[in-house]
């Protein structure tokens, strides 16, 4: 399982990497192996402003969907618009072209509230 150690991560298999005060958010290797194939991610958030840890889309595969939840507050600035025509990039490369959203950060201090690599894994064991 792929745990980069250069991103943050949450106890909902989302990851966030930073630069500035713009974050980029989707979902972990073990979010994407557990769900299976991924058919369909809907992101009907863009230009919103969320608050920590509410929906900001969903994310289908061929038997199930989950919520996909804000690992810190801000504005959904960006939606990765390769996902509509490839929706499988989140299984394939779920660190690289698999990203969902970008997010302009209201606080940067919900940062310090996220897992490092190290918590992630062994949260996932």
């Amino acid at each position: 399982m792929n745990i980069p150690q250069n991103l943050k991560y949450t106890k909902d298999h989302e990851w966030v990497s930073v630069s500035g005060d713009i974050a980029t958010i989707g979902i972990t290797d073990f979010a994407q192996s557990e769900l299976g194939d991924i058919v369909y991610v809907e992101i009907e958030t863009e230009g919103e402003t969320l608050g920590q840890e509410e929906v900001f889309g969903s994310v289908e595969a061929v038997k199930t969907v989950s919520d996909l939840f804000m690992p810190l507050s801000g504005e959904i600035i960006e939606f990765n618009a390769g996902l509509e025509s490839s929706p499988e990039s989140v299984n394939t490369d779920p660190y690289g072209d698999g990203w969902m959203i970008k997010v302009k950060i209201s606080d940067a201090n919900e940062l310090e509230g996220l897992l490092d690599a190290a918590a992630y894994e062994a949260l996932v064991g």
